[in-house]
């Protein structure tokens, strides 16, 4: 049987547009190209959310503040692309840095499906190893023709997440795309400049940026 989801209009006032399914690839490409993102909570259903107001960040509009300038140019940090997925991501379940994010929602089957969903070329790890090379930061997002969508970021070193943000962005920005969607805004999205517009307005650019793959 095909997986269908209902129109993201038919969402509630959270966002909460579906319960219940799989996070097969097949259902996880299905989502994203139709602006739909997995929530799983621990020991309940699965829950599918496309919100009211959408974060993004337009990457002409990324604010690096000279402070935080200065300081990566002092680290020493190296930055790759898909090296290392699963610790990555691994990396991000376990994060307590999580001030405005959504809690522990990477859970095991989450980890184990997005492997899979790597495997297959949809979701991509960036890495930030220092100079002993370990791995001291990273994201890990969902790209899908000039669409990416960053699903979360962690860091083991003082600003390694944020440095594997600003290099994120450059990475993918040289790429042709022009702005990634991060789903719900936190406070450290604000401080690069992450902003909230209406999902109808995220619908139009998600398929623009989909027609472009």
């Amino acid at each position: 049987m095909s997986v269908k989801f209902p129109p993201v209009e038919f969402a509630d006032e959270s966002g909460l547009l579906a319960i219940g399914g799989d996070l097969d690839v097949d259902t996880l490409e299905l989502a994203y190209r139709n602006g739909i993102f997995p929530w799983p909570v621990i020991e309940e259903p699965l829950l599918w959310f496309a919100p009211p107001q959408r974060a993004i960040l337009e990457f002409d509009e990324l604010h690096i503040p000279r402070r935080l300038q200065r300081s990566l140019r002092k680290a020493d940090f190296t930055f790759d692309v898909n090296t290392d997925f699963p610790d990555v991501i691994r990396a991000c379940a376990r994060t307590k840095h999580r001030k405005g994010q959504r809690g522990t929602w990477i859970t095991e089957d989450m980890v184990q499906a997005y492997i899979e969903f790597h495997r297959r070329g949809f979701a991509h790890s960036f890495e930030v190893v220092n100079s002993q090379g370990d791995l001291v930061g990273g994201l890990y997002g969902v790209w899908i023709g000039h669409y990416f969508a960053g699903e979360s970021m962690f860091y083991k070193e003082s600003n390694a997440s944020k440095f594997a943000l600003i290099k994120t962005v450059d990475y993918l920005k040289k790429r042709g795309l022009s702005w990634m969607d991060v789903q719900v805004l936190t406070p450290l999205l604000v401080h690069f400049g992450a902003k909230e517009i209406p999902r109808f307005l995220f619908m139009k650019k998600l398929q623009r940026a989909l027609f472009e793959e």
